[in-house]
C-alpha cells in the first residue's frame, strides 16, 4: 500500500494510488466502484490522518475538511466519517493525484503548486478550493489539464 503513494504517479491504477493515500486496506487491487462505494459508506477517521501524513501539515490539509471536534469525536466513537467528509477527502486526494501526475511524480512540485495561491483561481490556493467542494477539486483539475495541454497561464 505504500509503494503506491511513494513511487511516482504512474505506479498502479488512479483509485488503487488515492486508495493507498487514503489509506484504504486492499488499495493495490482497488478500482473505481470499489473507491466509490466505500466513500459512500463513510471513511474512516484513519484516512484523514493518511491524507494529512501525505501532504502535511495535518491541520492544514484535514483542518480544511473535517473540524477538530468532530475530527476528535469521530476518532473517539469509532464510527466512520459522514459521507460529505468522506467525499471531500476523496476529492483532495484525487487533486493531489492530478498534482502528482502533473508534476512526474515530484511531490515536493505538487505540494509547492497546491499551497501557492494561483491567479486562474481567484488568487486562492488549489488545496484551499479543492478542500471546500467537489467543485473546487474539479476546477484545479481542469486548471493542471489546461496546463498540461499548454492552454493555462
Amino acid at each position: 500500500m505504500v509503494d503506491a503513494v511513494a513511487r511516482p504517479a504512474t505506479t498502479g491504477s488512479q483509485p488503487a494510488r488515492i486508495a493507498a493515500l487514503l489509506g484504504l486496506e486492499d488499495a493495490a487491487s482497488m478500482d473505481d466502484v470499489a473507491l466509490a462505494d466505500k466513500v459512500a459508506e463513510g471513511l474512516g477517521v484513519h484516512a484523514a490522518t493518511s491524507l494529512g501524513s501525505a501532504l502535511g501539515p495535518m491541520i492544514e490539509v484535514v483542518g480544511g475538511i473535517i473540524p477538530e471536534a468532530t475530527f476528535r469525536r469521530v476518532r473517539k466513537g469509532g464510527k466512520p466519517l459522514s459521507r460529505e467528509m468522506s467525499e471531500r477527502l476523496y476529492e483532495v486526494g484525487r487533486v493531489w493525484e492530478a498534482a502528482r501526475r502533473s508534476y512526474g511524480g515530484d511531490e515536493d512540485a505538487a505540494k509547492a503548486f497546491l499551497s501557492r495561491p494561483h491567479p486562474l483561481l481567484d488568487g486562492r490556493s488549489p488545496l484551499e478550493l479543492a478542500q471546500r467542494s467537489s467543485a473546487g477539486a474539479d476546477a484545479v483539475v481542469n486548471l493542471m489539464r489546461r496546463a498540461e495541454a499548454g492552454f493555462a497561464a
